[in-house]
């Protein structure tokens, strides 16, 4: 039987770009001899997106899923919840901005056919600005490097994942996720692929610097402990280092005279206000791993779902969280 397909695609503040995103995925669906749905995830929209998507859902609810959250919850937690309703065989993910064509979808499925649990994509010709191309060469290295997991572009959204391996990623608890290195660690089989990138034709994109670097500390702390281990390496280093300091400062005491140590007092208070340094470092990466701790402790939801609109089925269905009274969900991590 052939594969059954689910786009799953989280949306915030996208509205001048639905339009063209929901033609071109349709387009593409039907040009397909899969089943297929489009499941499209609003993380809190402003501006009129989510009205979109339900009457999207409520123009072709055999083939689109419009899922509302009830505010922002950040793009992993709702890609998350688009794997919740996803019901193919084969869930492919992508960003609303169009950068990523949907056209380049049979392709992904074309490379899991030959047996991968997991396609990721390379872009060619970013169209990014360099600060962009420079955080995002920053991430994929900082993800090698502390992972061990080897793919070129974890910033490139345009990936497909086997049924077997998201499940495997509903399963897990922790509520700070990066779903690429999550779903490696569970495929046996990866593979990449180059994809086209295009400008983004509208709107803007969601990730400021702050958000870039918040994502930095997501990656350090929610997928290894490297940066702790590291730490203790640099503490001993630094800790060779001052009594080699300490012993040269004693011995230019006695070679130079009490004169030169009383002059070099300065020096002292440099090296004392790095050691201070350092341990406000430490102490602050060890406050985002308690951090990260104390909210899986608490385990609240990860998202809290509004409404869903539309029915697809493509394929055996994903077991969905139990509906309360109000019909509203919550999804716990």
């Amino acid at each position: 039987m052939t594969a059954s397909l689910s786009i799953v695609i989280p949306v915030y503040n996208e509205i001048e770009n639905l339009e063209e995103l929901i033609h071109r995925c349709v387009q593409m669906g039907e040009s397909l001899d899969n089943p297929w749905e489009l499941v499209l995830v609003d993380d809190g929209s402003r501006d009129g997106s989510s009205e979109r998507l339900v009457e999207a859902a409520a123009d072709q609810p055999d083939h689109i899923k419009a899922v509302i959250l009830n505010r922002n919850y950040g793009q992993h937690n709702a890609i998350i919840c688009g794997f919740s309703h996803a019901s193919g065989d084969v869930i492919v993910t992508l960003d609303a901005d169009l950068q990523n064509p949907p056209e380049e979808i049979p392709n992904l499925l074309a490379e899991i056919e030959k047996g991968n649990d997991v396609v990721g994509t390379v872009r060619v010709d970013r169209q990014d600005s360099i600060f962009r191309r420079f955080a995002s060469w920053t991430i994929n290295q900082l993800v090698k490097k502390t992972t061990g997991v080897m793919m070129h572009d974890y910033g490139c959204m345009l990936r497909a994942y086997r049924r077997p391996i998201v499940e495997a990623m509903l399963e897990c608890r922790e509520r700070s996720t990066f779903i690429p290195v999550l779903a490696n660690s569970f495929a046996k089989r990866t593979s990449e692929i180059d994809v086209a990138h295009a400008e983004r034709s509208a709107g803007t994109s969601k990730y400021s610097f702050m958000r870039l670097i918040n994502l930095q500390f997501d990656l350090l702390t929610c997928m290894t402990t490297f940066p702790l281990r590291l730490l203790t390496w640099v503490g001993v280093a630094i800790s060779a280092l001052s009594v080699a300091f300490g012993g040269v400062l004693l011995t230019l005491r006695f070679i130079l005279g009490p004169e030169w140590a009383a002059a070099g007092v300065f020096t002292l208070f440099a090296v004392l206000f790095f050691f201070v340094g350092v341990q406000f470092v430490a102490m602050g990466l060890l406050g985002e791993y308690l951090s990260r701790v104390h909210n899986d402790v608490r385990g609240r939801p990860r998202y809290f779902v509004d409404s869903v609109h539309g029915q697809p089925m493509v394929g055996e269905k994903l077991p969905e969280p139990e509906a309360t009274e109000t019909k509203r969900r919550l999804v716990h991590s």
